[in-house]
């Protein structure tokens, strides 16, 4: 993967959820990090398409730059792809022939912000969506009549009124704080479907043998099924096919092993209103795992992996971090970073956290502390992005 642009461009991606909280799309976002750059579109559609080639999933390419996006208008995007059209683009009666151009071919538009007056009913009969901000509701416009995406939702009480007044989906999901459930008598500090899981990581942590191992992997006949799942993935790239959890441990080695483990925890929750945390924790672990793909040390690649992936399990598990990690053994580094905010892993967190956002100031900032180059950056983040695919 190499591509000129991402050199010239920040990348963000953020999920599009039904109203059952399924993540139908990934919207890519793309921000110039000069305005005067020249950037062409072809080699965007190119790096786009080595993570989601045509059949490979839908994804929303979000342009902020004008010249880009006419570029992109102007090629023939895969069936997979669909565009976001600022408003003032699709009133624009010299850019018409070009939007009726797309819809002939049956490119998938959305129509961003609400237009100033009412579009031709042929333009509008281009976009399948409109996506609305919050705030551009409270500003007006003329309504399109469109199904509506909802952006810019701060907090779970602004999804489900979201969704109470007619949103189709919303882009984005908020993550800010700790989601601390009230004490309920009786009840584990982490969920009984979830506890096997937990219960082999701290035996992986105290080097118990293998036979040990497989008779707590015994109790939870489906955790190994998706164990012995996961690692039979073209992600994970083993050179045979695993047959038993003891074949998984002789290839895997205990550290690798815990790891999976880790990814399995924070995927088996049955709660269907966390599949767009869940969805965020693994793309967070396999980016950190990325940027940290230059350093020559084993461990460190593997906890930056876990730092990612556990860094939204206090939403997942709704208790804070002090209290997980009663129950949740978790390497020193991670804590650091978790708990206090601090350590060598906290500065790529930030960096992930600019990414989901698409702050470009953020992304600047983190890349300058953690001196890394945008090129490198966008390619650990669509290989990422690829990975993930291939494990959901």
């Amino acid at each position: 993967m190499n591509h000129q642009i991402l050199g010239a461009v920040a990348l963000g991606y953020t999920p599009l959820i039904d109203q059952h909280r399924m993540v139908t799309a990934t919207r890519l976002t793309v921000i110039p990090l000069r305005p005067d750059a020249k950037l062409e579109a072809t080699e965007l559609l190119a790096a786009v398409a080595e993570v989601w080639p045509a059949g490979g999933g839908t994804v929303i390419l979000n342009v902020l730059s004008e010249d880009l996006l006419e570029g992109l208008l102007r090629t023939e995007p895969s069936a997979n792809l669909m565009i976001e059209v600022p408003a003032f683009m699709a009133a624009d009666a010299s850019r018409s022939e070009l939007l009726l151009a797309l819809k002939k071919r049956a490119t998938p538009l959305l129509l961003k912000g609400l237009p100033s007056a009412a579009l031709a009913a042929d333009i509008k009969a281009c976009f399948k969506y409109v996506v609305l901000d919050l705030d551009d509701e409270s500003r007006g416009g003329a309504d399109t009549g469109l199904p509506k995406l909802q952006s810019g939702l701060r907090s779970a009480a602004d999804i489900d009124a979201s969704f109470k007044r007619g949103a189709t989906g919303v882009i984005g999901w908020p993550m800010q704080g700790v989601y601390e459930a009230p004490a309920v008598p009786g009840k584990t500090e982490v969920q009984a479907d979830l506890q096997v899981i937990v219960e082999l990581m701290s035996r992986i942590d105290q080097g118990e043998d293998v036979e040990r191992l497989e008779q707590t992997l015994k109790r939870d006949p489906s955790l190994a099924f998706k164990l012995l799942r996961y690692l039979n993935s073209a992600a994970f790239g083993l050179p045979v096919e695993v047959a038993s959890f003891r074949h998984a441990i002789m290839l895997l080695g205990y550290a690798r092993m815990k790891r999976w483990l880790a990814l399995l925890l924070t995927t088996a929750s049955k709660d269907h209103s966390m599949r767009p945390i869940m969805f965020a924790a693994l793309r967070r672990g396999l980016l950190m795992e990325e940027l940290a793909k230059d350093t020559s040390d084993a461990e460190s690649r593997d906890e930056m992996f876990i730092c990612g992936l556990f860094s939204l399990l206090d939403h997942m598990l709704k208790q804070p971090f002090s209290k997980l990690l009663q129950s949740i053994p978790m390497p020193e580094r991670v804590r650091q970073a978790l708990v206090d905010e601090t350590g060598p892993y906290q500065p790529f967190l930030e960096l992930v956290r600019a990414v989901e956002h698409s702050s470009v100031y953020d992304y600047r900032s983190a890349a300058e502390q953690l001196m890394l180059g945008a090129e490198e950056i966008n390619m650990c983040v669509l290989r990422a992005l690829s990975k993930a695919a291939q494990l959901e």
